[in-house]
């Protein structure tokens, strides 16, 4: 069964709405693939990832609380306390739509220094038409290619350097790579 999503319209209003929850209560970006597919990279998904700053329970209870409200369901429990052990354990969380299956919005505590880096140069990008905060540019090559480096991957890195091509910092990418190298390999 295939459970990616093509769509452009589902998963900008997923990332939206969800994203707009998230900004209330902590800073959070969203990495990886989806800023290729965002920026007009045509392939489907069934995830988009997310970043968010660690938070308290307290804080986090609500923040659980007010996505229940708006149908978001947690895929690992139906507990608060449960999904927050999750994300303490440097575990993520997937969050669907209810009676929706995909698309999924997995979301994960920053958990080094890079992933703090990663929020303090945090973006919105007008080009993706979308009011969201995503890691910047550089950082999302960085990752891809030094990293992940799957043929899809790599096909992401190629289109944010074509699309993104007056932002790009070749210096900038040299240092993450740098970083994650010193601190996830």
């Amino acid at each position: 069964m295939d459970r990616q999503i093509s769509d452009r319209n589902i998963l900008d209003a997923f990332c939206e709405e969800f994203c707009a929850i998230i900004d209330k209560y902590c800073q959070y970006i969203v990495v990886s693939g989806f800023l290729a597919i965002a920026s007009g990279r045509t392939r489907g998904t069934e995830d988009i990832d997310m970043i968010i700053e660690r938070i308290s329970r307290d804080k986090f209870e609500a923040l659980f609380r007010e996505l229940e409200y708006h149908n978001f369901l947690c895929m690992q429990s139906a507990s608060f306390v449960e999904a927050y052990d999750y994300l303490t354990e440097n575990l993520s969380l997937r969050f669907t739509k209810k009676d929706k299956p995909v698309p999924e919005m997995e979301v994960k505590f920053a958990k080094d220094l890079l992933d703090t880096y990663q929020l303090r140069q945090r973006i919105k990008l007008p080009l993706t038409g979308l009011k969201v905060w995503f890691s910047n540019v550089n950082i999302n090559i960085a990752f891809k290619e030094e990293l992940l480096k799957s043929p899809k991957d790599m096909e992401d890195a190629r289109h944010l350097r074509i699309v993104f091509k007056e932002m790009v910092d070749e210096h900038e990418i040299k240092e993450v790579k740098k970083m994650i190298r010193e601190l996830r390999l």
